[in-house]
């Protein structure tokens, strides 16, 4: 799924915090819906090195969120909540890869098996595909799904924020085919020390 698409749903689970326990820095401070969109979007910083699986761990993940949750309800300040919010929407986003498509570059034609890699069970994830790749138009209506509640309840700069996500997983759904179009001319046209130089899943699919 979309990086945005993680963090609205980060967003929305601090939003859900803030509701069921009203008066909580969940609901009186952004800093909690900050921590918890950084903490969405934190496993997809492995892009570059080791993609779902130097920084997606979705059982670790998990039982952090659960020992953070119980030190944010012992302790409950801005900062304890904030810190269980990251990890919860960092484990939210590892787990929820698995419903998603799988790591190649063209995941619509379906021929990867690896959705997220599992420390704990030392093996990959099949995807389920739910939905089919990130950028599918299935996607997007996760994105919005996930926004349309934070919308709601979040003002000023937090509910701008929301929105320009949603404007921003819009506009990658419209290019997210034809920029891999695109990339594979370039691909194609690169002489072939520069391809060798290039990190092998970006170019893997395109050879």
């Amino acid at each position: 799924m979309m990086a945005t698409t993680h963090a609205l749903a980060g967003v929305v689970l601090a939003v859900l915090v803030g509701v069921v326990f009203p008066g909580s820095a969940a609901e009186t401070s952004v800093i909690p819906v900050a921590a918890a969109a950084l903490g969405g979007l934190f496993p997809d910083f492995d892009l570059y090195a080791g993609h779902r699986r130097t920084l997606h761990f979705p059982v670790y993940f998990s039982v952090a969120a659960a020992g953070a949750a119980l030190v944010a309800v012992a302790t409950p300040t801005t900062i304890t909540v904030a810190a269980a919010l990251f990890l919860a929407a960092a484990a939210l986003h590892s787990a929820m890869d698995a419903l998603g498509g799988g790591l190649e570059l063209k995941p619509w034609l379906g021929t990867s098996e690896r959705a997220v890699y599992s420390h704990y069970h030392r093996r990959w994830i099949r995807p389920r595909r739910w939905v089919r790749y990130d950028g599918a138009p299935e996607d997007l209506l996760v994105a919005i799904a996930f926004a349309a509640p934070a919308v709601y309840v979040l003002d000023g700069p937090a509910q701008a924020a929301v929105l320009a996500a949603v404007a921003v997983s819009t506009l990658y759904v419209l290019v997210r085919k034809p920029m891999v179009l695109v990339t594979q001319k370039i691909v194609d046209a690169l002489p072939p020390q520069f391809v060798d130089r290039l990190p092998a899943r970006f170019v893997e699919d395109f050879q």
